[in-house]
This record gives C-alpha cells, structure tokens and sequence, in this order.
C-alpha cells in the first residue's frame, strides 16, 4: 500500500480503471486494439498487476472473459467503437445468461464529436453514435458512457461495483481522448471498494424457515436438488452444510454440474427428466417433496418440458426468494442465509437415501475393443475419465459433449464449465482461453465438437501464445450432431478441416503444442499417457475420428423430445 501522500496525488482515467480491476481481482484483460482504445490500452499495459491477452477477435475475448469470471468470480475485455463492441456482444449475452460478472469495456468516440453532426468511421454511417450503447442495454445490467471527465470517477465505480452485486455483465465506452488526462477527482491509488453485503429480511427468513421446515419434515422421503444458481447466491458451502444435516438424497440440475461436490456421501447423480443418471430421476420424481436450490427450468434443462415434477410437492429457493408448494412465497430472503437457517430446523430423515442404496446397479463400463475397430465416444470419455484429478477442469462445449460430459464423475475439487442455457457453439475455446489463464494450478481438459470447433478455431493460437497446457480432446464426427438429433438435414454436414495440420500451422514451430490424431482406443491410450507424460508442459490438441452417428444415448431421446417442443402447432386462434 503506497502512503498516504501517493494515494492522493493527481491520477488519469487509465490508472484509475486499471487499478480498479486489479483491485477487484482481474489480472488478465482480453482485449482486440482499434484505434478508438489504443490509448485505453497502454495504460492497461501499464499497471503492473495486469496482463493483458490480444486475442484474435472480439467474440473470443468476450468468452475468455467469460470462462476467466467462472474461474476467478470476474472477468474483463476490452474492444473498440461499435465494430469490436457488436462483434463481442454475444459472448456478454452469453455471461449475462449464466449470471457472469463481465467488465466489458469499448474505446468511444472523442468527447469533442459528441453533440455534433459528425459522421465516424465504425459506425453505420449516421451522425448517432448511441447505436452500440442501444444493443448493450438489454445483454448488460449496467451502462456507463463516459465522455467528460467531471463524472467519470463515479461512472467507472458505478458500473464496476454494479458487475460484482447483480453478477452480470456491464459496459462502459470510453471517449478515446480521455484515458490520459489527469484529473483532481483520481488518486493515483484509488480507495478500494467496499460493497455491503446482501442481508434478509430477518420476519421473512424466519417465515420461510418455518414453512419450509413444515413442509419438508412432514415428508416421508424427500430430496434435494441442486441448480445452476447456487453459483450466484455463493450458497455451495451452505447447501453442503444442508444436506450434511438432514441426510436427504442431494442430485443436481445438468448446469449446476461442478458445483455440489460429487465425492459426497448423499450424491445420486444428475436429475434431467427422462435422460437423468440411472435410477437418481426415479428418487427424485417418486418423492413426496423436493426442494430445488437455484434452479433454471427451460425447455433443454426441462427436456422439453417434459419433468414430471409437480408444483405442489416443490419448494423452490431462488437467489432472494423462497415458494413452498402452491402456498407461500417470501421475498428478500437470499439464499445462503435461508440454507444456513433451515439446517437447524430439518429433522433426519434418510429414507429417499435408503431407497435409493436399494435400487442402484453400478454403470457397466464399455468393454475394451480390438486394436483395429474404430474407436467410439464412450471408450474416449471411460478414458477421459481416469484423467481427472482435483488438478484438472472440464470444458464441456455445446453439443453431444454437454450429455458425455455430463455421466464423468468428478473427484474432489474437480472444476467443470459449460454453457447450458445460452447453448452458444463455439464458446468453450474462448472460455478455455479465459478459464486456463484464471487458473493455472489447474489443467484444463476440454471436449469440443469439430462444428463448434470451426467457429472460433483461431483463439488456439493465444492459448500458446500464453504458454497454457490444456488438453483439448476434438471430436471429428462429421457435423453437427446434437442438431442431427433434433432436426437433420443437409445444413447439419461441416466440410472436414484437417485439424491437427490447423493447429500445427497455428502454432508455426513458435510455441510449445502437440497434436496427434487418433482413430482407435489403443492410439488414444498412447496419445494421453504423451499428453500428461513427456507433453505435460504442452497445450496438447488430439483430434478424435469417431463415426458421424456414434452419440450418446441421451442425446437421441433429448433430441427426440427437444425437437417434439420445438415442433408443437400453433395455438389455435
């Protein structure tokens, strides 16, 4: 900490984000240069404590920025007037959609063409330069213009501080002409934020303890169910503590996968309706009550809205709010704080987990094939498996990989992303971008589909340019299978690239890669024990051949009932 004298010394716009980000716990910014952030960025540059990563487009640096917030709680990028801000906005619709904290920050026009009839380049050719702003106020919680440097202390904090308490993206463009001023309103070091915690209202905690204990312990075998919000309320620990105390079954919501730990005594795997893990969707169903903690019900998590699961039995704890069945609902209660009440007041009850014990069969594993058979995805994924440790992360894309990845079981601190509601192909090379950089003690092992692959394939090149070792399994089936599944077509067949020769010339004999094609379970054996043998330190890229229609089982009757939601007829008029 500098003393007192140095904190109040005169500062710029630049310094001042700079030091805001670091200070809230970016250390990596993702970034494309255009002439309207140059300046922006070498400031950035000049902090210290920050790195910042040029990716090669703006929709990468929008999912790095997203797979770094699931792995540090937030995340930065920055791009350029209105060409680099529309580029990047699907990836911040993305992180809004899974409640990620992204600073998302363009270089704007100079403060002096504001008001004026001026026509600028990177824009559509009007004198309105309120078009970027426009499409980021319905994929962001907060925006902030800044174009004169009276108010921008209070704009930069403003939306920061924002990101951090909604847990959503914000945007804040700045005029290209500013970032060097000095200016009285910045220290050179900035006071840290302090941001008061959420806290309930104690009447309706306590009313909504009472209910619920009420109601769940005059149930003869209930459960619990995990979701994806968990993430967002900070209620891990609470909910562990909860299901420590009452002994009830603990499944989990596919997009709340890595976030209840799977090693725990209670755990009976993934509730997803009818393409649930074996025997965990007949206890959940079959319960006289359940309780879900953070859920999202949409038409993939709902497999096609086809649950069997009724209101009536249901207690439904959101981030703030709590519903008991058909009754009660109680406001201003947040999550962590409602987990750690009910606790107390749940009495034992083990009898759902007794059921349960009665019932399960272990999972057969695939048995182990000829040398020259063609390798099929359940014996890559039995092999992926015996891979993880708590030193490893799952990257699962958008895709059969959602459903393979899904059935891994993860030991003790094994991480696992993937991007279930907002479904974006493509997003897990940025995010493995983003989530390695936010991570190094861990190696990240993502499974990526070679349609999804082709959508932002070149990013490959800033995970060596940054030295990262992940190891990137690609599954080259031909196309796009999960949409197969859902509605085929001639549209759903990709032109084969030659991908590991894609990688080799990325990588241009600059940087520390390995690839390695593999067509049966004997060369993936030999191409794993090279990737976390002699190849450890390596980015390892093993392209996977397996046939165009070996998919899992769950995704043919997901696809199947996705597809009839997707079908239904018009409501008659």
């Amino acid at each position: 900490m500098q003393d007192g004298s140095a904190r109040r010394g005169p500062g710029t716009l630049g310094r001042h984000l700079a030091r805001r980000l670091v200070q809230v716990g970016v250390r990596d910014v993702f970034s494309v240069p255009g002439d309207f952030n140059l300046t922006l960025l070498d400031h950035l540059i000049a902090e210290p404590e920050l790195n910042l990563v040029g990716c090669c487009n703006e929709l990468n640096a929008g999912y790095a920025a997203d797979g770094y917030a699931r792995a540090r709680g937030v995340g930065a990028c920055v791009v350029t007037f209105t060409v680099g801000g529309l580029s990047v906005i699907n990836a911040v619709a993305g992180s809004f959609s899974e409640n990620l904290p992204i600073i998302c920050v363009a270089g704007g026009p100079n403060s002096n063409d504001y008001g004026t009839n001026r026509i600028l380049h990177h824009t559509i050719g009007l004198p309105d330069f309120s078009q970027e702003l426009r499409c980021f106020q319905t994929v962001t919680c907060h925006q902030a213009v800044i174009n004169n440097l009276d108010d921008a202390h209070e704009m930069i904090d403003t939306a920061i501080s924002t990101a951090l308490k909604e847990s959503k993206p914000v945007y804040i463009s700045i005029s290209c002409n500013l970032p060097g001023i000095f200016h009285p309103t910045f220290a050179n070091e900035p006071v840290p934020y302090f941001l008061a915690p959420m806290v309930s209202n104690q009447l309706g905690l306590e009313a909504a303890v009472e209910a619920t204990a009420a109601f769940l312990n005059k149930a003869v075998k209930p459960v619990l169910v995990a979701g994806p919000n968990l993430r967002v309320a900070k209620a891990q620990q609470a909910f562990v503590e909860l299901a420590d105390a009452c002994g009830y079954p603990i499944a989990i919501m596919p997009s709340a996968k890595g976030l209840v730990p799977e090693h725990h005594p209670h755990f009976i795997g993934t509730y997803w309706g009818a393409v649930s893990t074996n025997f965990c969707g007949e206890i959940v169903e079959s319960a006289d009550a359940y309780m879900f903690v953070g859920p999202i019900f949409n038409d993939y998590s709902s497999v096609g809205y086809s649950l069997l699961i009724k209101k009536e039995k249901a207690v439904v704890a959101k981030r703030n709010r709590v519903t008991v069945g058909d009754g009660p609902s109680f406001g201003w209660v947040f999550m962590a704080e409602f987990l750690a009440a009910l606790s107390h007041k749940l009495k034992r009850n083990t009898t759902a987990m007794e059921n349960y014990r009665r019932i399960y069969v272990p999972p057969s594993m695939p048995m182990r094939r000829e040398n020259n058979e063609p390798l099929r995805v359940n014996i890559l994924f039995k092999h992926i498996q015996s891979m993880l440790s708590g030193e490893t992360s799952v990257i699962a894309e958008t895709g059969d990989s959602w459903f393979n990845c899904q059935k891994l079981h993860l030991p003790e601190n094994c991480g696992y992303e993937f991007q279930m509601q907002y479904g974006s192909i493509g997003w897990s090379v940025g995010a493995t971008l983003g989530y390695a950089q936010a991570a190094k003690e861990k190696r990240v092992i993502a499974c990526i589909g070679d349609g999804s692959f082709q959508v932002t394939a070149q990013d490959v090149s800033t995970m060596i340019q940054q030295g990262q070792h992940s190891i990137i399994f690609l599954i080259n089936n031909g196309g796009y299978t999960i949409e197969v599944e859902i509605h085929d077509g001639p549209y759903n067949v990709i032109k084969n690239w030659n991908y590991t020769a894609v990688v080799d010339a990325i990588n241009n004999q600059a940087g520390k890669c390995w690839t390695c094609k593999v067509n049966t379970e004997e060369q993936l054996e030999e191409s794993i024990a090279t990737a976390t043998g002699d190849k450890k330190d390596c980015l390892c890229f093993i392209e996977v051949i397996v046939h165009k229609d070996d998919t899992s089982k769950e995704l043919l009757e997901w696809g199947s009932r996705v597809s009839s939601a997707n079908s239904r007829a018009p409501n008659p008029q």
